[in-house]
């Protein structure tokens, strides 16, 4: 299918699109995490004091390996903050330990859509697992059956992408509504952490646009 050329006018795009948003967002955490803030608050810090200030309790703040392998984990509530970001007391660290420190908030609050995305995460794993084989076969075969389930699987994996982005945009979102409200950044510094919040939304766009331009080029050769 990589021969296609249907397939390469599709995806080139989205191709360009992610090496893009790749370079986009490690410009603009470099250029960030030069900036120390003004209080010289750590991101472990500015974590914290989110959390307290948002009333969130039982969540542990780990060290993990990686450059920006920050995430949130529900099922253990443990925020994992890279080193530059636990111990980096730039804009960019507060920033990216304010986003994450944004997903404990919305699990305490029972946010919907990261209910949602935890649902489907093993379900896209199956789908992401599944789908290209069954696709690959089904196409050289011309199998009918086994390209519609290889799309059915496909289709998970790309539900998982889009309800990603409401969940990732509303952390953000709460990210940058905290940082000034709890005195973290003044709002001179706000603009920095949302450079670098924004930089790193446009990764899951990216994600997202090139895993819909597969599905729909997928229908298209399945006639649908």
């Amino acid at each position: 299918m990589i021969f296609d050329p249907l397939y390469l006018i599709m995806i080139v795009p989205a191709l360009i699109l992610s090496i893009y948003a790749q370079f986009k967002v490690k410009s603009t955490y470099g250029r960030f995490s030069k900036v120390p803030t003004y209080r010289g608050i750590t991101g472990a810090q500015a974590a914290r004091e989110i959390l307290r200030v948002a009333g969130v309790q039982g969540v542990d703040i780990e060290l993990t390996r990686g450059f920006l392998s920050d995430h949130y984990d529900p099922r253990s509530r443990v925020l994992r903050l890279s080193e530059g970001v636990y111990s980096g007391n730039s804009i960019a660290s507060v920033g990216v330990a304010a986003h994450e420190a944004g997903h404990a908030i919305q699990h305490a609050h029972g946010y919907a859509p990261l209910k949602l995305r935890s649902a489907l995460v093993p379900v896209s794993s199956l789908g992401s697992n599944l789908a290209w084989p069954l696709l690959i076969i089904g196409f050289i075969f011309a199998s009918q059956s086994l390209i519609l389930a290889g799309i059915v699987f496909f289709s998970l994996a790309v539900l998982f992408q889009i309800v990603t982005l409401p969940v990732e945009f509303n952390a953000s979102s709460r990210a940058l509504q905290a940082l000034p409200a709890s005195g973290i950044l003044s709002d001179t510094e706000v603009g920095g952490a949302r450079k670098v919040l924004g930089a790193a939304a446009l990764t899951y766009v990216a994600a997202a646009t090139a895993a819909l331009l597969q599905l729909v080029y997928f229908l298209l050769r399945a006639g649908l």
